[in-house]
């Protein structure tokens, strides 16, 4: 159980209803925009489930992505990661016979579905970012509705998105599927055009208003969000902000 309650979050809001929703009905789309805490909360609070004969399973696209919200999932349910919450990609796995839930690339569930077409063990599959569309996702939410309408009544099924116009696929995970959906919260944000330099290293630019963000007098509670093209430059960046002072 978590140790310190965690921050409230608007999917919490919904999360009733959507348990709500998968007893009564099996399925359930949630619409909610980032930042509302679906990816997080969703998964733990479908172990609440009366009836859950097994894992929770989250599919999501990116291996990044699977490996960051286990860890704060983790975090939030004051466990070990590998312990109650899990994660599995192609060249990393933390998890035990302990993990109930479990954060995996749509590529590794799509290969566990071949190898156990029945899912043993697995209580519910979450389709997470489903908006960005993939031949692995739709595979997934094909195969799971087959295992769940031919063998396996039990299976929750969960899909999650953004953007996603959810009503074709409410139709077909079947006609009394609920759509349910998340309000997200609105943050002001102030922009500021740098000078374009020609002869000076992108990460030493951010790097520099990145500093110059943190110096100014910023409303309590503001952060700096910094986009860069690649890992690289990323560390550089990171590199050269922890180094201290830069030159405009």
């Amino acid at each position: 159980m978590p140790t310190n309650p965690p921050i409230p979050l608007p999917v919490d809001q919904v999360i009733p209803d959507v348990l709500a929703a998968l007893e009564d009905q099996g399925n359930a789309v949630l619409v909610a925009p980032p930042g509302s805490g679906k990816t997080t909360r969703v998964p733990p609070a479908l172990l609440e489930l009366p009836r859950l004969s097994g894992a929770v399973i989250v599919a999501q696209p990116r291996r990044v992505a699977v490996r960051l919200a286990a860890q704060r999932v983790a975090e939030e349910q004051g466990s070990p990661l590998g312990g109650r919450v899990g994660f599995s990609t192609r060249f990393e796995t933390r998890r035990s016979s302990d993990t109930k839930v479990e954060f995996v690339t749509e590529g590794l569930l799509l290969r566990r579905i071949q190898e156990d077409p029945f899912l043993e063990g697995v209580g519910a599959v979450l389709l997470d970012e489903f908006h960005e569309r993939s031949l692995a996702a739709d595979m997934l939410l094909a195969l799971a509705r087959a295992v769940q309408r031919e063998a396996r009544p039990d299976l929750r099924i969960v899909v999650m998105s953004a953007t996603l116009d959810p009503t074709p696929v409410a139709d077909f995970l079947g006609p009394k599927t609920r759509i349910l959906r998340a309000e997200g919260r609105t943050y002001p944000v102030e922009l500021q055009f740098e000078k374009r330099s020609s002869t000076r290293p992108l990460p030493e630019r951010v790097a520099s208003a990145v500093r110059r963000g943190l110096g100014a007098e910023l409303p309590s509670g503001s952060a700096i969000l910094a986009f860069l093209p690649s890992v690289a430059t990323v560390e550089r960046c990171a590199t050269l902000l922890s180094q201290g002072e830069l030159p405009d």
